[in-house]
């Protein structure tokens, strides 16, 4: 039981009672998949939409944690190694930010992050309940796993429990 810290293109399960947490979210992507009846939560914080858009293809597992396709794939595996049911599971999402001002959607990178990231999960089957996604600011998340809340931290901004 605690507070689980999950860094930048990294991802972590925690049980009832444990806090997943994940900070500066801009233009990445913190992804919060739960099985309620099991009470394990996972967190996945990606920062691109996906690895076969990767240079070098170098297939480690920091790398694969950084993008939407691999990073949620592995986080649905390693749920389900801790007991959790993946057609159980639930998503709630938060950050894609659009950082810098651009007309540019090459450079919005927070919009294709969100996008892939909704994509990956419709191909899994797992539906999102929750969003908090987009504008123009920073979030921390914190996912709470005995209620299954995203609690969502942005500097001036109202705290969303989602």
């Amino acid at each position: 039981m605690g507070m689980i810290t999950v860094g930048i293109a990294d991802l972590n399960v925690g049980k009832d009672g444990d806090v997943l947490a994940t900070y500066a979210l801009g233009s990445c992507v913190g992804i919060c998949l739960y099985d309620s009846s099991t009470k394990i939560a996972g967190l996945a914080h990606i920062m691109l939409p996906l690895s076969k858009d990767a240079a070098g293809g170098k297939n480690t597992p920091e790398n694969r944690r950084r993008y939407a396709d691999t990073g949620i794939t592995e986080l649905i595996q390693t749920m389900s190694l801790s007991g959790a049911t993946a057609s159980r599971l639930t998503a709630k999402i938060a950050g894609g930010a659009q950082m810098f001002s651009t007309n540019s959607s090459v450079f919005n990178i927070g919009e294709r992050n969100v996008a892939a990231v909704k994509k990956v999960l419709a191909a899994y089957k797992v539906n999102i309940i929750a969003e908090e996604t987009g504008l123009n600011f920073g979030r921390t998340v914190f996912f709470h796993a005995d209620t299954g809340i995203m609690e969502v931290r942005a500097a001036t901004k109202e705290t969303k429990m989602l």
